[in-house]
């Protein structure tokens, strides 16, 4: 570095934690020496959000959250993404990119989950993390409905009418905060500014501060790794640990590998399939709004399909309240649950590499089971599986199992028979 850079560099240090910053968070942050492939979602999710923020500031550019009828007796909402789609200087794979990095972004934070499910990066000393990283879920879950209304088609317009119908079941206050949240009496004009504001300026402000959040309790206590061992234990003699390495320039490097791999697949999506076959953008969502016109079947994008599912597998009044109530706790209380997990597990150990057939077992039924209410949630409840297994009783079941996987892990978690963790990481 030249002496007048230095300089520059030193006013900087003077006035603002730079210098300390890049050394505390990149060139002196040791992390493990065997990350996998596993890791490359946090980064990954890190990249997506910054496409999703700065193609969305070219979207604000030429949107209109109106709903009212134009000239040619289309909404204004509507007509205004069509302009976009049509009219704008490659505005058409700036909405493809956003839309398509919706699901991309769901894809990424339910990989990086079930990698923390994996090797149990929510235990001691980490739990403020994952509680971190399940507030970033609600506010990302929050982010995508309210953006999912403002294209203002068929699906976005029923899709949100019966969300928030949903919440006028809560006994005593739900119709008063179903009024609140649409600010109508039905879906209209008043809901749509209200997401549009929630959408591009309140959430994401959240959103990203939940993630600087996460970033520095991760840095703090510093990272897992598969084989769940805590590399601060064994430190070198220059106070480094023995099993980490600088995280940048080798980490950096190694996720950038896993950036080109994301873009390509990424890149291929947008361009030959950005409407992902009907689930990342709904044909339904094609067609202008009509509120005397009911789409014949009404379902979530499919990142909140399994979710949906929960909420459709109540069907019996309970206590005196309706079964529409109970739906509505369940939806809530399966994404909710998830921020207790590291006081639920009680396992001797955290990677699954040493877990017992237990953890295994009961995991890999988790994960099916969270597939198939993915997979029945953008189904009607109709559905049969082959025509001829009812899709009801099948959501019913796997419902329960989702729910019994956290509620019985203190006990199955403390008896399974578990291999002693290595004391240093194994490669």
């Amino acid at each position: 570095m030249t002496t007048k850079a230095q300089a520059v560099l030193d006013w900087i240090d003077e006035r603002f934690p730079l210098t300390s910053s890049i050394k505390g968070h990149l060139t002196e942050y040791y992390a493990p020496k065997n990350f996998n492939f596993w890791y490359f979602f946090g980064s990954l999710a890190l990249l997506v959000l910054v496409i999703q923020i700065v193609t969305g500031i070219f979207l604000v550019m030429h949107y209109k959250p109106d709903a009212a009828l134009n000239a040619s007796g289309i909404p204004a909402a509507f007509a205004s993404v069509e302009y976009i789609m049509r009219d704008v200087p490659g505005g058409w794979i700036i909405r493809y990119l956003h839309s398509t990095g919706a699901s991309a972004f769901f894809v990424v934070v339910y990989l990086h989950m079930f990698r923390g499910l994996l090797y149990g990066s929510y235990r001691k000393p980490r739990e403020l993390i994952w509680v971190f990283g399940t507030l970033i879920f609600l506010a990302l879950m929050a982010e995508a409905f309210m953006g999912y209304l403002l294209p203002w088609g068929q699906m976005s317009f029923w899709g949100a009418q019966v969300i928030v119908n949903l919440f006028s079941a809560i006994p005593v206050i739900g119709p008063d905060l179903s009024i609140v949240i649409r600010g109508d009496f039905v879906v209209s004009d008043a809901t749509l500014n209200r997401f549009f504001s929630f959408h591009v300026i309140a959430v994401p402000l959240i959103l990203i501060g939940l993630v600087v959040a996460h970033i520095v309790a991760l840095h703090e206590v510093g990272s897992n790794n598969p084989d769940g061992v805590e590399i601060k234990k064994k430190k070198g003699a220059d106070g480094h640990p023995l099993d980490g390495i600088p995280f940048h320039p080798y980490y950096t490097v190694k996720d950038i590998v896993g950036v080109v791999g994301f873009l390509i697949v990424f890149s291929f999506i947008v361009f030959f399939a950005p409407e992902g076959g009907g689930y990342f953008l709904e044909y339904n969502n094609f067609i202008p709004a009509d509120p005397l016109k009911t789409p014949p079947h009404i379902a979530p994008v499919w990142y909140f399909t399994p979710f949906y599912s929960l909420l459709r597998a109540m069907v019996w009044p309970l206590f005196g309240l309706d079964a529409k109530f109970w739906g509505v706790v369940a939806m809530g209380a399966g994404v909710v649950i998830l921020a207790f997990l590291p006081w639920l597990d009680r396992s001797p150990v955290k990677s699954i590499r040493y877990r017992g057939p237990i953890y295994k077992a009961m995991l890999t039924l988790f994960v099916i089971a969270f597939a198939i209410l993915g997979f029945l949630g953008t189904k009607p409840p109709s559905y049969a599986f082959f025509g001829v297994i009812p899709g009801a009783p099948v959501a019913q079941l796997f419902s329960l199992y989702y729910f019994l996987f956290f509620i019985t892990m203190p006990w199955w978690s403390k008896i399974d028979k578990c291999k002693p963790e290595p004391e240093r990481v194994t490669g």
